[in-house]
This record gives structure tokens, C-alpha cells and sequence, in this order.
């Protein structure tokens, strides 16, 4: 992609780009210059007209267990606040991309970096990976949304007991419970992972970014009908573009 980073690495390949962690001696917890790169390596992802899919995970063990705690707790007021606001844009740039992003947990996932896989559109397991919210042990709360993605994804019950308990919960928990969409076992993990993305590709882009942006609607506090209302006015404009004319008579030609 034309960058070299410190902390994390980049690359596309086949319309699917990958972000990884590459902090792996410190389980990828993240200080503020890899805050930085990640920030940076994600707008620069988004911005790629070549990327349909894009796929965020981690070097070593872990995905990311968090923040640097010895950086994060010398930090002064003024530091932390610039801290907890570079976070809250990192994880509204995934959240808000136009393309699918996949946090693929290959291995702990714990506070930010949980907090970065919820802010995916799906979270891929590998079967040894464990994931949680522990920021209750420091008499914190989790700071980068955690507490507010985590109830919109499993209701606030089972929320409540994860951040309660700040305990890590093992994949196979959490794909029952509905937070992560597949489990693979970890010697097929990578390739699985990049199957799944694979698969996405061969979806029309300007339908994969207008389902992103109506599902994230779904959850905003706009009355019902007026989402009904832009369902429909979304699928008649891509109705009368040229990409699903084009899908609409390959199907036709087919039959």
C-alpha cells in the first residue's frame, strides 16, 4: 500500500486488505503511536477504491489485549483525553467505512481491543481465542464504546454479566451468545478467514455498502417508517444503475 509502519502492517490483495497488530512481544497492546498507525492505516484502507472487504487482526497470540497499561497509566489529563478521543475515532472509522470490515480473533481480545472487534461487521474466531471487557479490575469502564456495541449485539443481560465480571469468554460462548459469527479451528484459521472475505468480494460493492449503511440505520432513533422509506429509495436507485442491470440480465440469461 505504499506505507511502512511501526507497530502494524498493511496490505491488499485480491480486493481484500488486511490490517494486523505487529506488536506481538507485548500482545499487541496498544500505545499511542500504534493508535496513531491504526487510525492512519484504517482511513487509508477506506479510502482505497480497490478494497471491498477489509480484515483486521493481530501478529502472535493475541489480537489485541488492550491498551499499554504502563503507558496509558502515566498518562496526564491532558494525554488521556487525547488518548480516549484518537480511540473513539478509531473505532467510528471502522464503524463508519463504507466497505465490510471482519475482525478476525485469532487470540485474545481484551478491552480496546474487543472494543475494536465490536465495531466490526463480524467477528471470525479462531477456537482458542478469548475475548472480554476486564476494565471493572482497574475500577474502570470500558472507554471506546464497549459498553453501549456490546448491548446492541447480545441485549443487556448477558452485557451486564460480561462487564460485571470482566471475565474472557471463550469463542465457542460467544458464538452462542451472537457477538462472534464463526468459529474455525486454528490451523485453518487464516485461510478460513480469508474464504469468508473472499466470498464477500463476489458481492456487488454498491450493494454491500448500502446494506452496511441500512443495517447500521436500523439502530439509530429515526420512527420506522421513515427506514422503511429508505429501504425503498435505496433499492430503487440501485435498481436503475448500471451494476444491477447488469446482474439483473446476467440472472436473466442464465434462466
Amino acid at each position: 500500500m505504499g506505507k511502512t509502519y511501526t507497530h502494524i502492517t498493511t496490505e491488499i490483495s485480491k480486493n481484500v486488505a488486511t490490517l494486523r497488530f505487529n506488536r506481538p512481544e507485548q500482545l499487541n497492546a496498544m500505545n499511542r503511536e500504534m493508535m496513531d498507525e491504526i487510525i492512519d492505516g484504517i482511513e487509508t484502507i477506506n479510502a482505497d477504491d480497490r478494497v471491498h472487504v477489509a480484515i483486521i487482526t493481530g501478529q502472535g497470540r493475541a489480537f489485541m489485549a488492550g491498551a499499554d497499561i504502563k503507558e496509558y497509566g502515566s498518562q496526564t489529563p491532558e494525554q488521556f483525553k487525547s488518548f480516549q478521543d484518537r480511540g473513539i475515532q478509531l473505532y467510528d472509522s471502522i464503524e463508519n467505512a463504507p466497505q465490510p470490515w471482519i475482525a478476525a480473533v485469532n487470540g485474545y481480545a481484551l478491552g480496546g481491543g474487543f472494543e475494536i472487534a465490536l465495531s466490526c461487521d463480524m467477528i471470525l474466531a479462531s477456537e482458542t481465542a478469548k475475548m472480554g471487557l476486564p476494565e471493572v479490575f482497574l475500577s474502570l469502564v470500558p472507554g471506546g464504546g464497549g459498553t453501549q456495541r456490546l448491548i446492541q449485539r447480545i441485549g443487556i443481560n448477558r452485557a451486564k454479566e460480561m462487564l460485571f465480571t470482566g471475565g474472557q469468554y471463550t469463542a465457542s460462548v460467544l458464538f452462542e451468545w451472537g457477538i462472534v459469527n464463526h468459529v474455525y479451528q486454528t490451523h485453518e484459521f487464516d485461510a478460513e478467514v480469508l474464504r469468508f472475505a473472499q466470498k464477500l468480494t463476489r458481492r456487488p460493492l454498491g450493494a454491500l455498502k448500502e446494506l452496511k449503511r441500512l443495517a447500521h440505520l436500523s439502530l439509530s432513533p429515526l420512527p420506522f417508517h421513515q427506514k422503511i422509506t429508505e429501504e425503498g429509495k435505496t433499492v430503487s436507485h440501485l435498481f436503475h444503475g448500471a451494476e444491477a442491470k447488469k446482474a439483473i440480465q446476467d440472472f436473466i440469461d442464465k434462466t
